[in-house]
């Protein structure tokens, strides 16, 4: 039985967690599931039939963490069990924190433990105001060990020594101030707000989108290296000449929309960026 489903439509990939019967908790089939997507979406990438990825759940919890019965089975895991599990969860963070395409996440309830991780490696977060966020490992003798990268480079590091020891939940408004949620709606506008966003991503040039997600990576990591500002000068003289580069000033002298837009979008026609 699946555990998650995928669909593209109109160059928009739709990523989604469906056990809602168990709040869409996180096991090693879902996980292996998510991993497989991921890895299945690069060659659509690459050839612009993807150009966003939007990553959400059914039923009214976006994911309340380990599954139980997974929990029970790691009881029994030796060490190199323990070991190999926790790298194929680290493999899902990492392949969705560099999908080379824009990420959306739609957070419309709870999202405990792993899936404050999945948030975390989105490139944006559209959460509802009934969304909780809990890092809740401790409170069971464990650690938000492999997540912790992403969710304190969302947040910062003073904030995750508090969320990640105190295991608190975060309401969706302490989210938003925390950096870990772009913007929070009412729960019956979250469609919209997510749909809003994604024109907004497409209107976007999917070569310019791509480089500059690597080079943000790049000035994270080492910002003031003399890698990085020769990385930085490469990346805008090669787009600077690129087709889409030379297409998207044609356009907007042009007073037109460039060719990979929503061409009903007539609002950012024109419009200096």
């Amino acid at each position: 039985m699946s555990h998650s489903t995928l669909t593209i439509e109109n160059a928009v990939a739709h990523l989604s967690l469906n056990r809602p019967a168990v709040h869409n908790a996180f096991d090693d089939h879902l996980i292996a599931e998510l991993t497989d997507h991921l890895k299945g979406l690069l060659e659509p990438i690459e050839r612009q039939e993807v150009r966003v990825l939007v990553l959400g759940s059914e039923g009214k919890s976006f994911s309340a963490g380990a599954d139980l019965h997974w929990m029970k089975r790691m009881v029994d895991y030796s060490h190199d069990d323990n070991l190999t599990d926790s790298r194929k969860l680290s493999d899902l963070m990492y392949r969705l924190d560099t999908l080379p395409c824009p990420t959306l996440c739609r957070v419309q309830g709870a999202a405990f433990g792993g899936a404050v991780g999945l948030a975390a490696c989105c490139d944006v977060v559209i959460a509802s105001l009934k969304a909780r966020f809990c890092l809740s490992e401790v409170k069971i003798g464990l650690s938000p060990a492999v997540i912790s990268p992403y969710v304190q480079r969302a947040i910062g590091a003073r904030q995750a020594r508090r969320y990640a020891l105190s295991a608190e939940v975060i309401d969706a408004d302490t989210a938003l101030a925390l950096g870990l949620a772009h913007q929070v709606v009412e729960p019956e506008t979250l469609d919209h707000a997510v749909e809003v966003m994604t024109q907004t991503l497409l209107a976007g040039s999917p070569r310019a989108q791509r480089a500059t997600k690597a080079l943000l990576a790049a000035v994270g990591q080492s910002p003031d290296s003399d890698a990085t500002r020769e990385k930085t000068c490469q990346t805008i003289a090669e787009l600077r000449v690129s087709d889409e580069g030379q297409e998207g000033l044609s356009s907007f002298f042009d007073k037109r929309l460039p060719a990979w837009a929503p061409q009903d979008d007539t609002d950012n026609a024109g419009e200096r960026p």
